[in-house]
């Protein structure tokens, strides 16, 4: 039987909750401080900044403050004045009223593609269910606005990495019979509401 393939990473997409729960699009607004050096992209790990704004994470086997995955963002146009919906936030935009749209609850489940490196499908095995695993992360499409972010192949036992990988995507399955997308969920500790510790890093 032949199973689709996964061409390459496409970022984190919502599927559901913690239980079978349905995700229904909810979405948090956070701001985007005015010229931030950074460009986001859709499916991207954000973080929150002690300035009570919105940056992408940085890091890829810690996520600290991480607030959710962005799912676009709205901001006046400063040339033309209008205003704008957009899948990405393009990096030094300036405009007073930038807001993106977070998947920000830490129940939510993910699927993302398993990456070998940060551009190429790798594959995971049952054995790696249940593991932590850190995010590989390479600049989006500014054709799509699409994050091209995916979790390693390699997993592990440590507390800081970001994510537990919760279930294999069946239907993805490669030729060797390894996972090439699997669910997964932040880990506590990592994502923001779910740490002791006040947001503790500037923008």
């Amino acid at each position: 039987m032949a199973y689709p393939t996964v061409a390459g990473p496409y970022g984190f997409q919502p599927i559901n909750l913690i239980g079978g729960q349905v995700f229904a699009g909810a979405t948090r607004q956070i701001p985007i401080t005015s010229a931030s050096a950074t460009s986001i992209y859709y499916g991207d790990v954000v973080r929150l900044n002690t300035s009570g704004t919105l940056s992408r994470v940085s890091t890829t086997d810690s996520a600290t403050d991480a607030v959710g995955i962005f799912l676009g963002c709205a901001f006046t146009n400063p040339t033309t004045k209008q205003f704008l919906q957009q899948q990405y936030y393009p990096a030094s935009t300036v405009a007073s009223d930038i807001v993106a749209y977070v998947c920000d609850d830490p129940d939510t489940y993910f699927k993302v593609a398993v990456l070998s490196n940060s551009t190429t499908i790798g594959g995971m095995t049952q054995t790696d269910i249940g593991n932590n695993v850190a995010i590989l992360a390479t600049a989006g499409s500014t054709t799509t606005g699409d994050s091209k972010e995916g979790v390693s192949a390699t997993t592990g036992s440590a507390t800081t990495l970001p994510f537990r990988v919760i279930a294999g995507v069946p239907e993805t399955v490669n030729a060797s019979g390894s996972f090439t997308e699997v669910i997964v969920k932040f880990n506590f500790g990592v994502h923001t509401y779910y740490s002791a510790s006040a947001v503790a890093t500037a923008a």
